[in-house]
Order: structure tokens, then C-alpha cells, then sequence
């Protein structure tokens, strides 16, 4: 891992660890970091400022210092540790004016430069997706449980994909089920408060750290279910199944300890999937999300909330619908390797988002009336039946502004505009 990485650093730090654009500058460089660092901000919000006191924070995999800089200004002290010598000698200069930043080499595996309870939050993006070994992962997993404070909050990324195209590698790495998250969790005192995206490429997780042998005992009948909006919008309606059969419980005096592994939805006589328990905002409401199973039955069902199969809140009701009919369309086209160059083909390689299609061997792509070159597909979120199609245009195809179509069987869809650059 160290040899691979430190090539990538040598050749181009910021495109391997960003997968934005080749070359980039500084500020394009870290304007990739914009989402990710919208998600770490809002889980860290879950903690009051009040109540943060001192915080140190750590990264795992902390590259050239993308978000340890500006995730340096909500700790007192923030460290990073990186594989790669390479990257932490980038880093070092890039955060030499961030008198409260510190990186280390890490031996690949651990944390050893680090004593036990030595930080109250720890993150980790698009790092643990390249490591080619299970047992280094789960390493660096019992790693964070050691160093973190009882109480303190991990914010974790992991590629949840099922299928694989290619072989493990340094850079397509393991892949880790949403099982495989809960049960490692719920064997090492973590409260489990989100687990979003499980499936995907992006699959989130947050846990706090509990006291060792942490076991929390069903409360009292006093959670009160406010209301039930669709997960998408706030209209109290969902579909049976489909992209939108989700929904978001509004919840009232919700015990604190409570966890994905204790907390269960169930509508009408199935259970849901429980991705994500909010902090009480400033009515002192929590949202609990749901993903709704495969339901045959419509209309008015019960929801009934409960912690270890224990009622904890009286049933209400949710108004379950027949769901729409399938909308395949076009979520996004970028360069295949410059990915921040949206509807401009750089390389000539092209990448596109399609979602509510079920077999992406169907989809034919065109510039003007040339074919492109399909390369690879592959689903990247089940639940809307999204892919990611990459293709290579041929020789023959001149720059300039064009029009790229696709055909899914015998349906075309509309052209829309690109640009093949020079």
C-alpha cells in the first residue's frame, strides 16, 4: 500500500486522492471536498458546543490534508495519519499554517502512535474502499474503538458495493456489507445512529462509543410519534415500493441510548430498515428513517416503533400508496477521468448517471449518430436503480459542442448538449 501510494503521490496527489480532475489546482482541489464535508459537519453538530470542550479529532487516511484543514477549526487539536510518506510530506506543507494540525505516518495497519481515549471524534473517507485486505480494515476499526473517549462519535465511509468488476487491489479495495458494519458494532459498544447508503459505493456510517459492556434496557411507553412524512418530501404518504418508499418518523422523548441495533419500524406486519436516528432539534424532535420494505398491502397500516421488540410509542397510521411508474433519466454526464468537468468530455472518455432502468445491457450511447464505446457498468444505489456507465468515444467523433443520446431497448431518450474538448 505504502509503494502504490506514494506513486500516486509522485504522479498526481491531488486526482488520486480527490478523483476530481488531473492536475488540479488548490481550490479546485479542495472544492471537491464540499459534500464530504457537508455530512462530517452535520454528524458532528449532534454534539452541542457546549458540550465539546477540548475536542481532539483524528483521520484516517488523511492524503495531502483536504478536509483536516478546514475540519481544523472545530477542534482544539486535530491529527491525521496516512500510509503513504509521500502524502504526509504534501500534507505537512499544505497545513504548515495550521498551528493546531499534526500528521503521521501510519505503519498501514494501526494506530499504535496513539494511547487509548485520545480523541472524541474520528472520520475516515473513501480510505478503507482501497485497502485489499479484510483483516486490515477490521484492524484499523479496533483501532479507533482503542484510541476514542467513551462518548466520543465516529464518522466512517465505506464501499458497500456487492458486485466487482475488478481484481483487489491498492485501489479497488474490499468491500464491506451493511452487515458486516452492524455486527462489528454491536460487538464493540458502539451505538450505532446512522447507516446510510448501504448497497452503494457510498456507504455511511456513525457511532458513538459506549461504556464496555453497554447494554441498553427498553424504556418506558413515553416516545411520542408526532408525525410521518415521506423520507423525499414532507408529504405523509409513501409508495409501496420504489425510489420513494421511504419515510421520516418525528419522534418525541426518545431515550438517548437508543441505537440501530434496538430500534425497529415495523408497517402494517413487516419491518422496515431503520437508516438513520437525528439529534432532537429545537423542539426536541428526532427523525428516525426508514426504508420501507416490499409491501402488497396499500392504504391506511399501522406503524408501530419499537426497541427490543418492546412498543416504546402508540401506533399510528401511514397512508401506503401503489408507486409510480419508472422514469428512466439522466442524473449526470462528466469526462471519465476529470469528473469535476461536467457535460464537457476532456479525455474522451465519458461517464454518465442513469437511474430507474433494470439492465444497463440495454443502454446504447451516441454522439450526434455515432455509437459510443461501452466499456463498463455497474449499479451503484439499488433502491433507485441507478448506474454508472462508462464509454469511450471513437476516433471519428471531432470536438465541439454536441449531441449526446441514449437508447434504453427501443426508447430513446431526448439529446442533451456536450462538449468534446480539443
Amino acid at each position: 500500500m505504502r509503494d502504490d501510494w506514494n506513486a500516486r503521490a509522485r504522479t498526481d496527489a491531488g486526482y488520486f486522492v480527490a478523483f476530481g480532475r488531473r492536475d488540479s489546482d488548490d481550490a479546485q482541489f479542495y472544492a471537491t471536498a464540499t459534500e464530504v464535508l457537508n455530512r462530517l459537519q452535520s454528524e458532528l453538530s449532534r454534539i452541542p458546543l457546549a458540550e465539546r470542550g477540548d475536542w481532539r479529532a483524528l483521520e484516517i487516511g488523511c492524503g495531502p490534508g483536504r478536509l483536516m484543514r478546514p475540519m481544523s477549526r472545530h477542534f482544539t487539536e486535530i491529527h491525521g495519519v496516512d500510509v503513504s510518506d509521500e502524502m504526509i510530506t504534501l500534507a505537512k506543507e499544505k497545513l504548515s499554517d495550521v498551528a493546531n494540525a499534526h500528521v503521521h505516518v501510519s505503519d498501514g495497519s494501526s494506530l499504535a502512535m496513539f494511547p487509548a481515549d485520545s480523541f472524541e471524534f474520528v472520520y475516515s473517507y473513501a480510505v478503507f474502499q482501497h485497502i485489499p485486505a479484510r483483516e486490515v480494515v477490521f484492524s484499523y476499526l479496533r483501532e479507533i474503538q482503542r484510541v476514542m473517549n467513551t462518548g466520543g462519535m465516529a464518522v466512517l465511509h465505506f464501499n458497500g458495493l456487492i458486485n466487482r468488476l475488478a481484481p483487489i487491489d491498492t485501489w479497488d479495495g474490499v468491500r464491506i456489507s451493511s452487515a458486516d458494519v452492524l455486527e462489528f458494532a454491536g460487538a464493540n459498544d458502539f451505538q450505532v445512529l446512522s447507516l446510510e447508503g448501504a448497497g452503494t459505493q457510498y456507504m455511511w456510517t456513525t457511532w458513538r462509543k459506549r461504556a464496555p459492556g453497554w447494554i441498553p434496557t427498553p424504556s418506558e411507553n413515553t416516545v411520542r410519534i408526532r408525525r410521518i412524512t415521506n423520507a423525499n418530501s414532507s408529504e405523509p404518504v409513501a409508495p409501496c415500493r420504489g425510489r420513494f418508499a421511504s419515510i421520516s418518523i418525528w419522534v418525541e422523548n426518545l431515550p438517548a441510548e437508543v441505537g440501530l441495533h434496538h430500534l425497529q419500524v415495523k408497517i402494517g406486519t413487516s419491518l422496515g430498515t431503520v437508516c438513520y436516528i437525528g439529534p432532537p432539534d429545537r423542539a426536541g424532535l428526532q427523525q428516525i428513517n426508514v426504508m420501507l420494505p416490499v409491501l402488497e398491502e396499500t392504504g391506511l397500516l399501522p406503524v408501530e416503533v419499537l426497541w427490543l421488540d418492546r412498543p416504546i410509542a402508540p401506533a399510528t397510521t401511514l397512508r401506503v400508496i401503489p408507486p409510480g411508474p419508472s422514469v428512466p433519466r439522466v442524473r449526470q454526464i462528466t469526462d471519465g477521468i476529470n469528473m469535476i468537468a461536467e457535460n464537457r468530455i476532456e479525455t474522451r472518455y465519458v461517464k454518465i448517471i442513469v437511474e430507474e432502468i433494470t439492465n444497463p445491457g440495454e443502454v446504447d450511447a451516441f454522439i450526434d449518430q455515432t455509437p459510443l464505446i461501452a466499456l463498463e457498468s455497474f449499479c451503484i444505489d439499488p433502491r433507485p436503480q441507478r448506474f454508472e456507465l462508462n464509454f469511450r468515444l471513437p476516433d471519428e467523433i471531432a470536438p465541439g459542442a454536441r449531441k449526446l443520446t441514449l437508447k434504453i431497448g427501443r426508447r430513446k431518450m431526448p439529446p442533451l448538449a456536450v462538449e468534446v474538448a480539443g
